[in-house]
Parts: C-alpha cells; structure tokens; sequence
C-alpha cells in the first residue's frame, strides 16, 4: 500500500477546497476585469491589462497549487501559505478603506487555510515528520 492510497486528512483536504475556491472566486474577479477592459474607456489601457493578467495568474496558481497539494506534493505548500499570506495585507487595506466586512473574512480565510496548512496531519500526509 502506497501512501497515496490513504486518503487527504479533512486538514488537507479543506485546504484544498479552499484554494479551489480561492481561485474560483479569483477567476471570477478575472472574467470581470477582462469585461471591463473590453468595454470601460480606460486612461492607462497597459496597467489595466496588468491588473487583469495578475488576477489570472493568480487564479491559476491558486488551482494548481490545490492540486498538486492533492496529490500531496509537498513542494505545493510554501507558495499556497505565501498567497495566502497576500490575503492578510488585501484584507487590511479593504478594512482601512471602510470594506471591512469584506477585509475581515479574507485575512481569516488566509490564516484558517495557513493553519490547515501546517497541521500535524497535513505534515505527516506531505511526508514532514
């Protein structure tokens, strides 16, 4: 028996579900900005598109990432806690700018899923002992 025939601890597994639905919502915000950018009058069109190619970039990432921690590739980990750490600034400023019910929600989901993360049965289903 492999330890790829074990299932995903519920820790990993919402940790994967939540980057998925990360990028979900994230595409979402890129179908968006693709919309705007086709339709709005635009100032500075090369920043737009920025924007829009970071949020897809993003989104991929995000998914990716959730797979490659589903198959319990250790190496997914790092980056998934550093875009979620992304999450902790974004949340911030939204509250500074008076969103924070939409800032506050999204600095915990980054720390809920950091937390997940790095829990001993996270650990021990990527092979940190």
């Amino acid at each position: 028996m492999t330890i790829d025939s074990v299932p995903l601890p519920a820790t990993l597994l919402w940790a994967v579900r939540l980057l998925r639905a990360e990028a979900v919502a994230l595409g979402l915000v890129a179908v968006w900005l693709i919309w705007s950018d086709l339709t709005a009058t635009t100032h500075d069109l090369a920043s737009a598109l920025l924007v829009t190619a970071f949020a897809v970039a993003g989104a991929v990432a995000l998914w990716a990432l959730g797979g490659a921690l589903a198959r319990r590739r250790a190496g997914g980990r790092a980056p998934a806690i550093v875009l979620q750490l992304m999450l902790l600034p974004v949340g911030w400023y939204m509250i500074q700018g008076g969103l924070g019910w939409l800032g506050l929600p999204l600095m915990a989901l980054g720390l809920g899923v950091i937390g997940f993360l790095v829990s001993a049965p996270t650990n021990r289903a990527l092979g940190f002992h």
